[in-house]
């Protein structure tokens, strides 16, 4: 017998509902590693990175010396400003501070994505697959969050949250695709000393 057709309770209506968006989330990701349409593109790309002469640039970028990977280190400072200037969009009078907060999340990416990049550029075909999602995510939330900033030093206050918003929105789906590669897979777990 079916056990969640005696279920009653009241969580058991988000419940299903939850494991099958978690369902077709692995489905779509399984998906994704299987498929080799971007393989030429990503064969030329991870060369591409791993021929530049970084010497040992390329240790301190994947986290040697830290004895872990420094991207996901990084990633914390565009992540941390863009949810707090969000925050602080919903609190009257506080405009400047989230356009300052946006401001610094758009420096903190480039050091960000050079360290995911140098990562990446050694991850196996189906990694680095979902890696290269991950990267077209973060091209788009910088995109939103771009025209953010720009919409707000403009006076556009609401136009700029919006664009926020959606920059967000990216930055959550880049995460949940980052997070698949590195726990799911334990990208993160190279041997770095």
């Amino acid at each position: 017998m079916n056990s969640r057709s005696l279920d009653t309770s009241p969580t058991a209506g988000p419940t299903a509902a939850l494991d099958t968006a978690a369902a077709c989330w692995l489905k779509t990701l399984d998906r994704l590693e299987r498929t080799t349409v971007a393989d030429p593109a990503i064969g030329v790309l991870q060369r591409g990175i791993r021929s530049l002469p970084l010497g040992g640039l390329r240790d301190l970028l994947r986290g040697k010396p830290l004895g872990h990977p420094v991207h996901p280190v990084l990633v914390q400072v565009p992540i941390g400003c863009w949810l707090s200037a969000s925050v602080l969009d919903f609190v009257p009078g506080a405009p400047h501070s989230a356009t300052i907060l946006t401001a610094v999340g758009l420096a903190g990416v480039a050091p960000a994505a050079v360290a995911g990049w140098a990562d990446w550029a050694d991850l196996p075909p189906e990694q680095a697959r979902v890696g290269l999602a991950h990267a077209a995510s973060n091209v788009a939330a910088v995109a939103c969050y771009t025209a953010s900033l720009t919409a707000r030093l403009r006076g556009r206050s609401a136009k700029g949250r919006l664009w926020a918003l959606g920059g967000l929105a990216a930055v959550a789906v880049s995460g949940a695709l980052g997070g698949h590669v590195a726990y799911r897979h334990t990208v993160g777990a190279h041997a770095a000393a």
